[in-house]
């Protein structure tokens, strides 16, 4: 029985949930996947893969008749691997390197040099007067609960770069050096981590490369996380967004859908086997 006046609140409706409070965020991921090509900006995404350890990994195998593969059950731990990535979804072109540890002293020296190269590849920017080139930049944070603060003399937009919401990619000197590029970072939401297709790329890297294996060192595993992505490159897929609702069974009959993330294909990825090799 309620307690104080006033009558009983109406019941909710099973499954019902509270909507989304980074509505801003995912608004903003989605509308760089699907327009910031046309629009002249690149668009790249980045994602770190793993740990990955040194264990016994489930995949297809093609033994014998009736000699099925065995994978120990004992293994030895013999230190963890990571892959980093930078993956252009507009042409399916990637940027990965292993390692063994993914701190700032060792991401974001990667990042500067990765994303300095890519930003040589880019055509000229367009001056813009400065009015024009504030609201540019100013347009990409419409929406945001936490919006950074913009200096009073930017650089022309270039690129716009997807990646996680972790602490490491806000520290100031790091995003200082991103804006001072010209790169404007669009960080994924807690638990929105489908906005990022890296994560699909990542997914289909780290199949290719370990499904059915069993590595004995990191080493072992770097060695074969970078020639998979390698191999990816030579003959990359472009990556069209598919992560919304409209249109649905359109894009059911016209693409391919991708785990990891709301992307999408318009041609199958090519799958492992004996003869076509990764």
């Amino acid at each position: 029985m309620r307690d104080g006046p006033g009558g009983a609140p109406a019941p909710e409706r099973p499954g019902r949930r509270g909507r989304s409070r980074c509505r801003g965020e995912k608004k903003l991921i989605e509308r760089a996947s699907e327009t910031g090509e046309r629009l002249g900006l690149a668009v790249w995404c980045h994602d770190q893969a793993g740990p990955f350890q040194t264990v016994p990994y489930p995949g297809a195998s093609w033994p014998p008749a009736g000699e099925p593969t065995r994978q120990p059950h004992e293994y030895v731990r013999a230190g963890t691997a990571k892959l980093l990535t930078l993956f252009h979804p507009a042409d399916g072109h990637r940027r990965a390197t292993g390692g063994t540890a993914c701190s700032n002293g060792v991401l974001h020296p990667w990042l500067q040099e990765q994303l300095t190269a890519i930003l040589a590849t880019l055509p000229p920017a367009t001056p813009l007067a400065p009015e024009l080139n504030r609201r540019a930049w100013e347009a990409w944070q419409a929406g945001l609960s936490v919006r950074p603060t913009l200096s009073t003399e930017l650089p022309p937009l270039r690129l716009l770069l997807v990646l996680d919401n972790l602490t490491g990619h806000k520290t100031p000197a790091f995003v200082v050096w991103l804006f001072a590029h010209g790169i404007r970072p669009l960080y994924t939401p807690l638990g929105g981590s489908w906005l990022n297709m890296a994560e699909s790329v990542q997914r289909i890297v780290q199949g290719r490369a370990l499904a059915g294996q069993h590595p004995q060192t990191s080493a072992e595993i770097i060695a074969w996380l970078e020639a998979t992505a390698r191999g990816w490159d030579a003959a990359p897929t472009p990556f069209v967004w598919g992560g919304q609702r409209r249109e649905r069974r359109r894009r059911a009959r016209e693409r391919h859908r991708l785990g990891g993330s709301g992307t999408c294909t318009r041609q199958p990825i090519r799958r492992l086997t004996r003869k076509n090799g990764f």
